[in-house]
């Protein structure tokens, strides 16, 4: 060790060489724990039990399939595009958006624990820009009408009412809607 001033410098270690990769049996129980922080997470981030439990049963299902912890997927398992190629789009986006999250809360919470356990492996989310499944529940922009085409609505819909089947309600929707307009 050397002095600099009133600074002492240190030989610096690298701590990684002491570490052994976790057995198969604290990998099993670390992947065991794991699902229950993610469910706290989202609990905590304002979710309803039901888009929870529905997260869950999607990597459930996807963690059946591959037979191993979903941080060993990577791209070119392509469950997408084997497994999941004739599903509907909704099946799909529900569990690419799910198999998402996850990646971001192992990301963001056991990163440097799984590049620990699992001997320098990085946590990376399996689905790129090659894999990312498309579909028509992107969010889209909702334009309200401009005045114009509300009392367009309103001229037809008032007009109808003379000759409709059934007064009362049409006049009770009709009013209740002019109202909120």
């Amino acid at each position: 060790m050397r002095r600099l001033g009133s600074a002492a410098l240190a030989v610096v270690r690298d701590l990684r060489e002491h570490w052994a990769p976790a057995s198969a049996e604290e990998l099993v129980r670390f992947e065991t724990y794991i699902p229950s922080g993610f469910v706290l997470a989202r609990a905590s981030a304002g979710l309803a039990d039901g888009p929870i439990r529905g997260d869950v049963g999607h990597l459930d299902q996807i963690r059946s399939w591959f037979g191993r912890p979903l941080w060993d997927m990577e791209p070119a398992d392509a469950y997408f595009g084997k497994v999941l190629r004739n599903s509907p789009g909704g099946t799909r986006l529900a569990r690419s958006q799910a198999l998402t999250t996850y990646f971001m809360f192992l990301e963001l919470r056991h990163k440097v624990e799984l590049h620990r356990m699992t001997g320098g492996r990085g946590v990376e989310c399996p689905i790129d820009e090659m894999n990312r499944p498309r579909g028509a529940k992107d969010a889209q922009l909702r334009i309200p009408p401009n005045e114009p085409e509300v009392g367009t609505l309103f001229t037809g819909w008032g007009g109808e009412l003379a000759t409709c089947r059934k007064f009362a309600p049409t006049a009770k929707n009709y009013a209740a809607s002019k109202l909120m307009s």
